[in-house]
């Protein structure tokens, strides 16, 4: 038996949207940017693409700037914050995703932009007073902090961080690269100036995605060379990966919250059932579903003396997750968001991660197997 628990990392496609790429790899295959019939017929897709996909966020088409993926939308809204907009300041925390890590330590590093990292506590949660206090500072600021972190599942409070940075004017930018397609965004009601997304977060292909940017906002180009997505990223664009991104997220949306609840049973069925296996377990992050990204759990898991092998020795038995230590050994660099939120070092973590077609069977396959191998590691 394969049991796939990774979908943090990648999705499988969904057949829906798989069929729907097709007919754009074979036949309908023009140039976006031609003017004859094979172009136009491109560019109908794409627009029809961002039409629908601005619906499902209550937005405007126009706001939908189509990337390669969460990374290259995460570095445009950092870096036109600081070219187009004027940031001198940077607010993020410890434990963002390194496509916001990377990026703000390159521009404090090249750009003479202040970095600031919020306070965060043991589960990952933003002190939203400490964040209240640094935006007193009168300075032209970008809070970047992201949706759900996608190690340790924990939840941001958007419109809370939203209120705030509104009250000090601040620029508001939230990585939603694990949430887009499973949570339900109204761009009019919550005030944010940039959110992320990649398609193969939630069952799309990969390669796509994109950046929105609130209207009210004169941004510039990161990719130069064309005059596409509003002259801001050069480049013909990803026409069948576009259409495969408008399916998955009509798909996503058809039932977001029966798939709430499908997949919330399954991370607390695995829980349960690791509390009854495992008297020396915990969990990192947030286990509240109110408060927890509910497609990840993080779980820390008793001593032993072959943790180094957990990944390989579970994917021997058919199971693909990930892990992480709050340490570093070797050339081997730990999970930095564990190490920010200042983990035991010393215990093996594995990180489990649900989609739409994950099954109860395949939890408790996953246990079974987990139980068995830590009866023959532990110290």
């Amino acid at each position: 038996m394969r049991v796939y628990l990774d979908n943090a990392a990648t999705t499988p496609i969904a057949p829906e949207v798989f069929e729907c790429m097709i007919p754009y790899l074979q036949n309908e295959f023009g140039n976006p940017s031609s003017t004859h019939f094979y172009g136009r017929q491109a560019k109908a897709v794409i627009e029809n693409s961002r039409r629908s996909i601005a619906k499902h966020l209550n937005c405007n088409p126009a706001e939908i700037i189509f990337t390669s993926g969460g990374t290259e939308a995460d570095n445009m809204a950092l870096h036109t914050s600081i070219e187009a907009l004027g940031v001198k300041r940077i607010i993020t925390s410890a434990i963002e995703h390194h496509a916001i890590g990377h990026t703000a330590e390159y521009l404090a590093k090249h750009e003479n932009v202040e970095l600031v990292h919020v306070k965060i506590d043991s589960k990952g949660n933003v002190d939203l007073n400490d964040l209240e206090n640094l935006l007193q500072k009168d300075i032209k600021t970008l809070v970047s902090l992201m949706h759900a972190n996608n190690e340790i599942s924990t939840l941001l409070p958007l419109d809370k961080v939203s209120a705030l940075c509104k009250k000090y004017n601040a620029y508001f930018h939230s990585d939603t690269v694990q949430t887009m397609g499973h949570y339900q965004f109204d761009l009019q009601k919550t005030p944010i100036d940039f959110l992320t997304c990649a398609a193969h977060k939630f069952h799309g292909p990969k390669g796509i995605g994109f950046l929105f940017v609130n209207k009210m906002l004169k941004v510039e180009a990161l990719i130069h060379g064309g005059a596409q997505e509003r002259g801001l990223r050069g480049g013909t664009e990803n026409l069948y990966g576009i259409a495969g991104l408008a399916k998955a997220m009509d798909l996503a949306y058809e039932d977001v919250i029966g798939h709430q609840n499908h997949v919330q049973a399954l991370k607390s069925h695995m829980i349960e059932s690791l509390h009854q296996h495992f008297d020396d377990i915990y969990f990192h992050g947030e286990t509240n579903p109110e408060k927890s990204l509910y497609t990840v759990l993080n779980c820390s898991f008793p001593k032993t003396d072959k943790a180094g092998m957990l990944l390989f020795t579970l994917d021997l038995k058919g199971i693909a997750c990930s892990g992480g230590s709050a340490c570093s050994s070797g050339a081997v660099k730990g999970s930095h968001v564990l190490e920010g939120i200042k983990a035991d070092g010393t215990r093996p973590n594995l990180r489990f991660s649900f989609s739409r077609y994950t099954t109860k069977a395949e939890i408790d396959y996953a246990v079974e197997q987990l139980v068995t191998v830590f009866s023959k590691t532990l110290v």
